[in-house]
C-alpha cells in the first residue's frame, strides 16, 4: 500500500512540474519578439542620376630597386678586410671584402715547385728516350703527372681570385652583415648590394583595370615624397596570376632622377590621363554590402529590396564609380539596412 501511495506522489510531482515547464514556455514564447518578414522596412533611399566623374585613373604603388642583391662568398675563410661599410658607393669589378688567401697561396707555391721538377724531369727524359737509353713510360708518367700538376695550379689561382669578393654590379652598399674577423661560406650573406639608377614601379589593379595596360606603354608617375617631379615609366608585364585580394601586379621601369632621390620602397601614384568630364554613375561606398570582390548595393524594386550585384570601377575618396549594374533612374537604398533582407517589402523615403 505504501509502495503505491510513494508511486501516485511522484507522477503527481511530475506532472506539477510538466505543467510548469508547459507554462513557463509560454510566457517565454510570449515575451520574446517576433520578428514579422512581411512588414514593410522603413528606409531612406534615393534616385541614381548620371554625374560627372573623374576619368582619371589613379593606383598607388612603391618603388623598387632594379637590382637587390645580397652578396656572399664563393669560398669558405676567414674576413681579414671590408673594402666598404654600409652607403658606400661602388661601381662593378670593385673589391668588396678580402678574405684570408694565405693557405691557398702557400699551397699554390708547394705545386709551382711540383711543376717545375716535372718540366725539369720531362726535358731529361726526352733527351735520354730518343737516345733509347730509358723506356717512353717514364716519359709518359712525367707528363701525366705534369698535366695534374697544372690543373691542380689552376684549381688554386681560381680559389685564390675568390678570396678577393667584387662587385657584380654598380651600386650602393645598403647593409653590411659582417664584419672583420667572422667567418665567410657560401650562402651566408655578408652585404647587400643595391642599383637605384634604375627602378621598378610596381601597382596592384583589379580586374577591371587590366585592359587599361598594354606592353610597352608609358605612363606617368608621381612621387609621394616630391609632388613637383614626374617621372615616366615604361610596362614591362601586366600580372597573369592576381593575388589574395584579386588584384594583379604592373611592373613597369623608369630612370631614377641624377642625384638619385627617389628610393626603394617609397611610395608613388600610376595616374591615367583623362579629360573628368566623363558621364557616369557615382554612389556613397558606405551603402555597399559585400566585400570588393562582389560588391553588391539594395535597389527598391517594386514596392521590394533586392540586392544587386554591381561592379565598381573606382573609388574616389568617400564614393565609388559604378561600371556595370546599375543604371540612371534606380533607386538605391542609402539608410536604413538594420533587418533588411534580399525581397524585404519597403517603405521608402526618398533622400538621404
Amino acid at each position: 500500500m505504501k509502495k503505491i501511495i510513494g508511486i501516485l506522489i511522484l507522477v503527481a510531482l511530475l506532472a506539477v512540474v510538466v505543467v510548469q515547464l508547459k507554462t513557463n514556455k509560454n510566457i517565454s514564447e510570449n515575451r520574446v519578439y517576433q520578428y514579422d518578414k512581411e512588414k514593410a522596412i522603413i528606409v531612406h533611399a534615393e534616385k541614381i542620376v548620371a554625374t560627372n566623374v573623374d576619368s582619371k585613373h589613379s593606383f598607388t604603388g612603391t618603388f623598387d630597386a632594379n637590382k637587390d642583391a645580397r652578396i656572399n662568398a664563393d669560398i669558405q675563410g676567414k674576413i681579414t678586410v671590408f673594402h666598404i661599410d654600409a652607403g658606400s658607393v661602388v661601381k662593378k669589378g670593385e673589391p668588396l671584402v678580402q678574405l684570408d688567401a694565405a693557405l691557398l697561396r702557400l699551397q699554390l707555391e708547394s705545386v709551382n715547385v711540383q711543376i717545375e721538377g716535372f718540366e725539369a724531369d720531362e726535358k731529361r727524359y726526352l733527351v735520354l728516350t730518343e737516345a733509347g737509353a730509358i723506356q717512353g713510360v717514364k716519359l709518359e708518367k712525367t707528363q701525366m703527372g705534369l698535366k695534374a700538376a697544372k690543373i691542380q695550379q689552376k684549381t688554386l689561382l681560381e680559389q685564390i681570385s675568390k678570396t678577393t669578393i667584387k662587385a657584380p654590379f654598380d651600386g650602393i652598399v645598403t647593409m653590411k652583415m659582417s664584419e672583420v674577423g667572422s667567418f665567410a661560406a657560401p650562402g651566408v650573406p655578408l652585404l647587400m648590394l643595391t642599383d637605384i639608377s634604375e627602378l621598378k614601379f610596381i601597382v596592384n589593379v583589379p580586374e577591371n583595370s587590366l585592359d587599361l595596360f598594354e606592353l610597352n606603354e608609358t605612363h606617368k608617375i608621381k612621387v609621394d615624397a616630391y609632388p613637383d617631379l614626374d617621372l615616366k615609366g615604361v610596362v614591362k608585364s601586366v600580372g597573369s596570376k592576381g593575388n589574395m585580394g584579386n588584384s594583379f601586379p604592373i611592373h613597369l621601369e623608369m630612370q631614377n632622377t641624377v642625384d638619385l632621390k627617389i628610393k626603394s620602397k617609397m611610395f608613388g601614384k600610376l595616374v591615367l590621363g583623362g579629360s573628368g568630364n566623363k558621364r557616369g554613375i557615382s554612389i556613397p561606398a558606405s551603402i555597399i554590402v559585400g566585400s570588393d570582390l562582389e560588391p553588391k548595393v539594395y535597389v527598391v524594386k517594386e514596392g521590394k529590396a533586392v540586392l544587386q550585384e554591381i561592379t565598381i570601377a573606382k573609388r574616389i575618396q568617400n564614393r565609388a564609380v559604378v561600371a556595370a549594374g546599375l543604371s540612371e533612374g534606380d533607386i538605391i537604398v542609402t539608410s536604413g539596412f538594420i533587418n533588411l533582407f534580399d525581397g524585404a517589402n519597403v517603405t521608402v523615403s526618398e533622400g538621404k
